[in-house]
């Protein structure tokens, strides 16, 4: 191997240590921000109330109800219409977490999204972002 070529591959090999080095760090800038809303999800409390402000319903990031808290006139119509109540509220606060959670789950992706694919480093090296083809195909 002459001198050109050893320079030629020294010159490729500190191009692709630069790259992995800028993939290393948008990892551990994602690692932080994956933490963080790993946090957020988790302390995440969402309030919804029935149309008829007889209930409020308190539920997780994940929709599920925390907390029931009734007005005193929740306690003087039917157990129908308070079941409705709760119902609606439950609905409600489920709903607004829901989109909260996607709100905090989509700035994550798109992070992973700006990140470089594995071919765009190494020509031909498979791209982790596809899905495998299936075994049967």
């Amino acid at each position: 191997m002459d001198r050109w070529e050893r320079d030629g591959l020294r010159s490729a090999n500190s191009g692709l240590r630069s790259q992995v080095h800028y993939i290393l760090d948008i990892y551990e800038r994602q690692q932080a921000e994956l933490t963080e809303v790993r946090r957020q999800l988790e302390e995440l409390r969402v309030r919804g109330g029935s149309a008829d402000q007889l209930v409020e319903v308190t539920v997780d990031s994940a929709g599920v109800v925390t907390d029931v808290r009734l007005t005193t006139a929740a306690t003087r119509g039917t157990a129908e219409r308070l079941g409705q109540s709760i119902t609606e509220a439950a609905q409600a606060a489920a709903q607004q977490a829901r989109s909260q959670r996607e709100a905090l789950i989509a700035a994550i992706a798109d992070a992973a999204h700006a990140m470089p694919d594995l071919p765009d480093l190494v020509p031909g090296a498979p791209s982790w972002r596809e899905k495998p083809e299936s075994i049967d195909n």
